[in-house]
């Protein structure tokens, strides 16, 4: 495997010049950009440069080169394997009761005796992550391990963008399967937030809007504890996530709000609220982020097996962006110094697809760092 990168913003163009990259070998460009960014930038120089690659990608919250975050720009990575094989798969979606749909469609178009692993980039706002990952797992055997993430829109929350070897556009969903026995694909993701105040039972919820906790109007609930901040939702409940578990307490899982209701007096997750399960309040520790970041790293080392990383894959939530602010690279270093001279990009997301351990099936997550890393052997 070989990874080149290359740079690009409004103002200054390529940054890093295109002309850099490896020209004509690439099967796989990713590319990921500020929303507004991606909208203009030149995609024929791409598909000039490699007429025969599928071009993957989407909007993000802030994009990942190397140990740099940058805003509003694009970052590219053209990645040539030398033994396998790939297909790329994209659906539109209409709103989030489609998500299952949308999946168990994608997988179908992925399907193959030596499919290996799945990465899914989706549009970050009309898509239900937990539906949208259960349709693909139905229709795929359990050994395929699926990865990726939710487009972002940095903290307005108002489009998301997903590329599929076409121009970016809404309502999308787009999966990259790889074939073959070279292929070696480690993965982790991990939070560090901190849970606080009392457990709440979810006494009303459909799919991943959220109506009641404890028998009150879910949202109304929720500003109570934001006080002055519930003016910024919601934008600022990214930094007050839900972390859920069932009446055991087994298997916390975040979620983050994507837009709220005044009427209703409802909340919209990025993935399932489901009924008699509990949520709890949680707030950020610095250190712990960036600690969770690392041992994402870790986990994600760990599990590629008898091989060492040629390409890291970083999705990392916008609320962590948003708490760290100043300090956001220290994540991404920390990234890097746990995986060594690695080829990394990604992006700041509206949500993370992983396993949450090795022996795990995916799950939608929120709030953490989630790592992919690629080997060929």
């Amino acid at each position: 495997m070989r990874v080149m990168q290359a740079h690009w913003s409004v103002k200054k163009g390529w940054l890093k010049p295109v002309a850099e990259l490896d020209k004509g070998s690439a099967q796989l460009i990713l590319i990921f950009g500020g929303t507004d960014a991606l909208e203009r930038f030149p995609f024929q120089d791409l598909r000039t440069h490699y007429p025969e690659a599928d071009i993957v990608g989407c909007s993000t919250s802030g994009e990942i080169i190397g140990t740099e975050v940058f805003d509003d720009s694009v970052v590219v990575s053209a990645v040539t394997f030398e033994q396998t094989r790939l297909h790329v798969a994209s659906e539109t979606i209409s709103g989030p009761e489609q998500s299952r749909s949308a999946g168990a469609a994608l997988a179908t178009k992925l399907a193959g005796d030596d499919l290996q692993h799945v990465f899914v980039l989706s549009d970050g706002l009309h898509v239900n992550g937990t539906a949208l990952i259960e349709g693909i797992q139905e229709t795929l055997p359990e050994s395929v391990v699926i990865t990726g993430g939710m487009s972002g829109d940095g903290a307005r929350f108002e489009r998301t963008l997903v590329v599929g070897n076409s121009e970016p556009c809404e309502r999308q969903v787009v999966a990259v399967g790889f074939y073959g026995d070279h292929i070696r694909v480690g993965y982790g993701s991990l939070g560090g937030w901190e849970a606080f105040g009392p457990d709440r039972l979810i006494t009303r919820s459909e799919g991943n809007v959220l109506y009641e906790l404890d028998g009150e109007p879910a949202l109304g609930l929720y500003k109570r504890y934001l006080g002055e901040r519930a003016d910024g939702l919601p934008s600022s409940g990214l930094l007050f996530p839900l972390s859920l578990h069932n009446e055991k307490g087994v298997e916390g899982l975040v979620r983050t709000i994507l837009a709220v209701d005044e009427e209703a007096g409802t909340m919209t997750f990025a993935g399932d609220m489901p009924e008699g399960g509990y949520a709890r309040l949680m707030k950020a520790n610095f250190e712990r982020l960036i600690d969770g970041a690392c041992s994402a790293a870790e986990s994600a080392k760990s599990t590629l097996v008898d091989s060492t990383a040629q390409l890291a894959v970083l999705i990392s939530c916008v609320g962590r962006k948003l708490v760290l602010k100043q300090r956001i690279e220290e994540e991404v270093e920390g990234v890097h110094d746990v995986l060594g001279a690695v080829p990394m990009t990604g992006f700041y997301s509206y949500g993370e697809f992983s396993p949450y351990k090795p022996t795990a099936q995916c799950k939608l997550h929120n709030q953490t760092m989630t790592i992919t890393i690629f080997a060929e052997k």
